[in-house]
């Protein structure tokens, strides 16, 4: 039986020997019945301690691939289906063609990805490590399904002083991200029967978290005001309203106090709920902070809020405030669906908080992703004058770029990404692909450099002009 010791690999010699004798009975060279090398003579040829040998049998008898018979020796076991597994033990015996190579540096317009370089890493290490030499003992067990209380009273306190909004930080929930929130309300809330109204275009992303559930989606078109809450009056029986009134996604427009009263009686009316996504509220460049749908009436709206595009998306926190009936039937599915979420960063986050230093943190990306929106605005003007318009441009970390008689072609996003630059076409967000909207592309520009900026703009215009 030939196996190779490698005394410089990262394994242990007794798991060398087990994965080696492991392939070779998957692949059929050890036939089931075949009789093993006694322990003591395996560790001789191999010049290993027999210790070694016998804590490789051990684990391959434990794992069903060998078994043990007094007066014939260790055997491969009977029933074994051998097939071709090739199991590469080395990741430098790959040859270098087969290796996938590193992507090329991309100056990528993608939304939605804050400037990470700027996160507060000595802060949040020093509050987390205070956090954890404060809290009890028992904080390090389980906790509430619906979060940890603190970070609850924390976000009731921030949404009253910032937004005005006014809610019991029992109705609050923390969860991994907005996204998770979704979609408990969407299981929660799924009905065969009825379908889900969501705002076209959207992200797909969330479209597909909404569909998983098993939710039906039909799409009502928005405007340069948000949602056309006209056509809402169509007969149809109805589970959610998904909407991002604060900052429509991705065209950008804010919904008017008009269209927000319609779509709160027709809630009313409908016995229906509607999922406000307070997307990229906190980033406004323009006029005063909008007030959420949520207020207008707490038993038919659900506030989602999330910390990934103000802090980091690797922390996977959010939130979600719920009408009092739906919180018990929340919190059952959460339960069984991942416990709770992690515990240590939701009392470091709500520390945050309380102290001061999330609000600071949020005026200081503002500051920031103020000056990257102005840079981008002032190439746009410099390549592109007097042949295109701005919309969504007054809120959050992305705009729409809408030109004027040019439709960007699929040669050219296949050009310009050629060229080290990606783009990304409104018409592609839409439930069906809206190729009339293809004179349209969505800039994100948060996470970008001045300079990628300035040269990103630069390459889109030598290839569409």
């Amino acid at each position: 039986m030939w196996i190779t010791i490698d005394r410089q690999s990262q394994l242990t010699l007794a798991r060398q020997i087990y994965k080696q004798i492991c392939q070779m009975i998957l692949s059929g060279t050890l036939e089931s019945g075949h009789r093993l090398p006694s322990t003591r003579k395996l560790s001789s040829d191999l010049s290993v301690s027999r210790n070694t040998v016998i804590e490789a049998y051990s684990q391959l008898i434990a794992e069903g691939y060998l078994n043990t018979y007094k007066g014939s020796g260790t055997v491969v076991a009977e029933g074994l289906n051998a097939f071709d597994i090739g199991i590469s033990f080395n990741q430098n015996t790959i040859p270098e063609k087969d290796k996938i190579p590193l992507p090329k540096k991309m100056i990528d317009f993608r939304t939605g990805i804050p400037a990470l370089e700027y996160f507060p890493r000595k802060e949040w290490g020093n509050l987390y490590r205070e956090i954890c030499s404060q809290i009890p003992a028992c904080a390090f067990g389980y906790c509430s399904t619906s979060g940890v209380w603190e970070l609850r009273v924390a976000i009731a306190q921030y949404l009253y002083r910032t937004r005005g909004l006014s809610c019991n930080p029992a109705q609050v929930i923390i969860t991994s991200g907005s996204t998770q929130g979704l979609s408990l309300i969407s299981h929660v809330l799924q009905d065969k029967q009825k379908v889900v109204l969501m705002e076209d275009p959207s992200h797909a992303g969330l479209r597909r978290v909404i569909t998983t559930a098993g939710c039906l989606i039909e799409g009502i078109s928005v405007d340069d005001k948000g949602l056309r809450t006209e056509l809402l009056d169509i007969p149809r029986e109805v589970s959610f309203i998904y909407t991002t009134p604060s900052h429509q996604y991705p065209m950008g427009s804010i919904l008017p106090i008009q269209r927000r009263l319609d779509l709160v009686r027709y809630a009313e009316q409908n016995n229906c709920y509607i999922v406000e996504d307070d997307y990229d509220s906190e980033f406004r460049y323009e006029g005063q902070p909008v007030s959420s749908l949520y207020e207008l009436n707490p038993e038919r709206v659900i506030y989602l809020g999330s910390f990934s595009k103000i802090l980091a998306p690797a922390f996977r926190l959010g939130f979600m405030i719920l009408p009092k009936e739906l919180v018990s039937s929340c919190k059952k599915l959460k339960m069984y669906s991942d416990v709770h979420t992690d515990a240590l960063g939701q009392y470091t986050l709500a520390k945050f908080i309380q102290n001061g230093g999330f609000e600071k943190h949020i005026w200081k990306m503002k500051k920031h992703y103020g000056r990257n929106r102005s840079l981008l605005l002032s190439e746009l003007s410099k390549h592109f004058p007097g042949q295109y318009d701005v919309l969504g441009h007054a809120t959050g970390l992305h705009l729409v770029v809408q030109f004027h008689n040019k439709m960007i072609t699929d040669k050219m996003v296949h050009a310009i990404a050629d060229s080290g630059v990606s783009i990304y076409r409104a018409g592609s967000f839409y439930l069906k692909e809206n190729q009339e909207r293809n004179n349209e592309i969505i800039l994100g520009y948060s996470h970008l450099s001045s300079e990628e900026i300035a040269e990103g703009v630069k390459i889109i215009s030598d290839i569409i002009l």
